[in-house]
């Protein structure tokens, strides 16, 4: 056996003569390694599973594009419903100040016509305008139910 003393070298002497580390190769990711084999079961399943989620993304997609057919039919049938409100409004309206202007007229000719009999004139003013509130009462009535129902 070799004395220990011939077999020590000195630091600089170890570190000048040591080996360059070994290339080692880096742990793979699961994505990278080589796909094991697999039985045709698994991958019969995995097919099934994966065909089930496109058929589910499928029907997302369809739903959603049912939704915003069904947003737009709403908001056209309410343009419509509140062109037709309008339309009802303005004729209803003419009707109230058609109703205005005869009141005034009737009471004009009313009061040269009585010369001074007021109550006349105030019972024939009285059953004009009550005519002239169910009118109004009613267009109110009617457009409230349209607009709650």
């Amino acid at each position: 056996m070799a004395p220990k003393a011939q077999t020590k070298r000195s630091k600089s002497a170890r570190a000048k003569s040591v080996r360059a580390p070994t290339k080692r190769s880096k742990a793979k990711s699961t994505s990278r390694r080589a796909p094991k084999s697999t039985s045709s079961e698994v991958r019969a399943i995995r097919a099934e599973v994966q065909q089930g989620v496109r058929h589910v993304e499928r029907s997302i997609s369809e739903l959603q594009r049912d939704l915003r057919k069904a947003e737009r039919k709403i908001e056209a049938d309410a343009r419509a419903g509140i062109r037709r409100l309008r339309r009802d409004a303005r004729a209803h309206l003419t009707v109230l100040k058609s109703k205005r202007r005869e009141a005034a007229n009737t009471l004009k000719r009313v009061s040269h016509a009585a010369e001074g009999s007021w109550a006349d004139i105030k019972h024939t003013v009285d059953s004009i305008l009550d005519d002239v509130r169910r009118t109004a009462s009613d267009t109110v009535e009617r457009f409230r139910s349209a607009l709650s129902g």
